[in-house]
């Protein structure tokens, strides 16, 4: 199973959703970055459960234990180590699930696969393994700000169900998205938001929606040609989070309504910069960052556990029906902001080591 992330960079995540613990070995950081204990929880403390009414009930305090790579506060080059245990672990709620597959859930596709899984909140494929990509991810963000100070990441949900925010990417700021639970800065639409979640989960429903992510003070010529351009391993990152079935940058789909002289970026000098007067590309060009504002959507699905009752099958082979159990995110958006926000960090962290080993710096013009 590759739980591996990243080249230079490069993340490790392991444990299950009711086991003993989770979390990530990092590899290739830097020597010398300063790295925390209390800046990892701040993160940890954005996407865990419990934190408020329109959220999974599970009580975790997900609290981290640096085990390995770290003296006196900075890194030493070696592979750090952060683990979270897990408190509140309810296998017991699974107990009719380790039988009956749950509908749009990776039970089938896992039994298939290795003839065996984990039966319990879903193991691995359970949103609980990104603990371990959001820990490494302060550390990401650590390395950043030493080796390429200005770089900002901030994501926030854009819509839910049909409730659309309006956000302006090129000014929205931390402490707008953060100040209400459901992470949006649009304070009307975050209020209708919340109350389209009280709503569904009451009728013992879920509902999706689209997080919409910006990366300012991006240095111009990360990603690399071909395979590993920066847009494409942004949608790996993406998608390679629980729940998402979409991703989109700059112009989108939307692009394919336009001309080539519509859609085309003007460059212009500004100063001794070169710009472009629009940003349908969204701050990448052939597959390399051109120092315009990176912005980019991810569509996540509705929760797939639902407390209604749907047709399935055990694994047995037997038609049946199946209630969901347990405790869980009547919308996923909320919580996913922050794991967005890890992903992008964890891809410009790694293009920055790999440009800074393959050039030696940027720009070279």
């Amino acid at each position: 199973m590759s739980s591996t992330f990243g080249t230079h960079f490069r993340i490790h995540t392991f444990g299950e959703s009711h086991g003993g613990a989770v979390g990530v070995t990092i590899d290739g950081c830097p020597p010398k970055i300063p790295v925390s204990a209390e800046a990892i929880q701040l993160e940890l403390d954005r996407r865990r459960p419990g934190q408020s009414e329109i959220v999974t009930p599970r009580k975790e305090t997900d609290t981290c234990h640096i085990l390995s790579g770290v003296q006196d506060g900075v890194s030493l080059g070696t592979p750090i180590a952060i683990i979270v245990h897990n408190k509140d672990q309810r296998p017991g709620a699974y107990d009719e699930m380790a039988a009956k597959y749950r509908p749009s859930h990776a039970d089938y596709t896992y039994d298939a696969k290795y003839g065996v899984r984990a039966l319990s909140g879903g193991g691995r494929a359970s949103a609980r393994e990104t603990i371990g990509r959001v820990a490494a991810s302060a550390v990401a963000k650590e390395v950043l700000n030493t080796l390429a100070p200005g770089v900002e990441v901030l994501s926030w949900v854009k819509r839910i169900h049909d409730i659309e925010a309006d956000v302006d990417p090129a000014t929205v700021t931390s402490e707008q998205i953060e100040a209400n639970i459901v992470r949006t800065a649009d304070a009307d639409a975050a209020e209708r938001m919340i109350e389209r979640i009280k709503e569904v989960r009451s009728a013992g429903d879920s509902i999706g929606g689209v997080i919409e992510c910006v990366v300012r003070g991006c240095p111009v010529g990360l990603g690399e040609p071909v395979f590993d351009k920066l847009e494409a391993e942004l949608a790996k990152a993406m998608m390679s989070l629980p729940a998402t079935k979409g991703f989109e940058i700059g112009s989108g789909f939307s692009g394919t309504l336009l001309t080539g002289s519509q859609h085309n970026d003007a460059f212009f000098m500004e100063g001794d910069k070169v710009r472009t007067r629009s940003n349908r590309s969204g701050g990448i060009q052939g597959g390399i960052s051109n120092g315009e504002d990176i912005v980019f959507r991810v569509a996540f699905k509705p929760t797939a556990t639902i407390m209604k009752s749907q047709e399935t099958v055990t694994s047995d082979g037997e038609d049946t029906e199946l209630t969901g159990r347990g405790r869980h995110d009547a919308c996923v958006l909320p919580r996913a902001v922050p794991m967005v926000d890890a992903m992008a960090t964890l891809v410009l962290c790694d293009h920055l080591l790999r440009q800074r080993a393959q050039c030696g710096g940027f720009p070279h013009t």
